[in-house]
């Protein structure tokens, strides 16, 4: 795909996303207001303990950082010997990207682009990064099914409500239903008219062919990535137990926050709710999952766990806020330059940024 129009698709894909965070954004507060009220959330956000607050915050900082580790980790197998501390940094820049800026590259394809600037093994290096997120989100996912298996997999008591036994969902749905209809009809209708024009069937030729690219590099990213690991199996044990464990670290610090809400539920439900949503918030639909993960994260909670809608919106919004604030250390070190390697700026008159 020549450059302008790598370009042009780039931006279109940033103004959905950017269209898609406001409309949902739009949506969440409209129902915030509805159905929970902002005077009872207020109160509930009063009742949060400032040292709770910062004790999950501290544990959500210290699991990112083994994010780190468990990266570095993989940088080493390849024989990348990058310092601890430079993989901190450029991990916590990712998530200053992933967390904040409207852009359709990603927080991962920034931390690929700046490390191999601290290394002459370019594709090793690039190719790592997305190598840790693969094994993040396999581990998640397997995290997931697991509590899901152990714990609430045929408990009925708890995953029916008295709403949904009076069919909430169902009427939910039906109260919607001419709007969903309406969506329908117009996505039809747009489809339509594309196929009919000339114009319009290149532009789908032209997405298909990008989405088949798309797919095909993937492919030889994922057989590389095979080839390359496998002959490092403890390595990959290592990082999966670290994953593990950060997952499991990071989770008990939103349940003890949880607490301080006032929510009686298991920390059970907490490890299959907060793993599937993060498995949800990495698709790219959103800037950085917003709304998407909240949204299902409350809604798992009032309808599975019998939580107060209250303090369910505000547990899922504690935890974005919790990200947020973790991921402004990224911005200090982009404004610092201390993503760089420290001959970077010696070696060369001109800098990346």
């Amino acid at each position: 795909m020549p450059d302008g129009e790598a370009k042009k698709t780039k931006k279109i894909f940033t103004f959905i996303r950017i269209a898609v965070v406001v409309v949902l954004i739009t949506w969440g507060a409209v129902w915030l207001s509805r159905e929970v009220g902002w005077g009872n959330l207020a109160e509930t956000f009063l009742r949060i303990n400032l040292g709770v607050f910062v004790a999950a915050l501290g544990i959500f900082a210290i699991g990112q950082v083994i994010v780190a580790l468990r990266w570095w980790l993989l940088l080493r197998s390849q024989s990348i010997f990058i310092k601890f501390s430079a993989s901190v940094r450029l991990h916590f820049l990712g998530l200053f990207y992933n967390n904040f800026l409207p852009s359709s590259v990603g927080g991962d394809v920034v931390r690929a682009w700046y490390v191999t600037k601290h290394t002459d093994k370019r594709f090793e290096a690039a190719l790592s990064v997305f190598v840790d997120r693969a094994i993040g989100l396999l581990s998640t996912m397997i995290i997931a099914a697991f509590f899901y298996t152990l714990f609430l997999r045929g408990r009925h008591d708890i995953t029916v409500t008295s709403d949904e036994k009076q069919g909430g969902f169902v009427n939910s749905v039906a109260e919607y239903k001419w709007a969903l209809i309406g969506l329908c009809v117009l996505l039809t209708a747009v489809f339509c008219s594309l196929v009919l024009h000339a114009r319009g069937r290149a532009l789908l030729n032209k997405a298909w062919v990008h989405v088949r690219n798309l797919g095909s590099r993937g492919i030889k990213k994922l057989k590389n990535a095979v080839v390359i690991y496998c002959s490092k199996p403890l390595t990959i044990l290592i990082v999966f137990a670290l994953t593990v464990f950060l997952q499991i670290l990071t989770i008990t610090g939103f349940w003890l926050l949880g607490l301080n809400l006032g929510i009686e539920a298991s920390i059970k439900y907490y490890y299959v709710f907060f793993t599937l949503t993060w498995v949800l918030g990495a698709v790219p639909v959103s800037i950085g999952g917003a709304v998407v993960v909240e949204g299902t994260l409350a809604y798992m909670f009032i309808h599975f766990a019998n939580v107060g809608k209250d303090a369910a919106s505000a547990l899922a919004l504690c935890q974005r806020a919790v990200w947020m604030l973790t991921s402004l250390a990224g911005a200090v070190i982009h404004l610092s330059g201390a993503h760089l390697p420290k001959d970077f700026l010696v070696d060369y008159e001109k800098s990346i940024d």
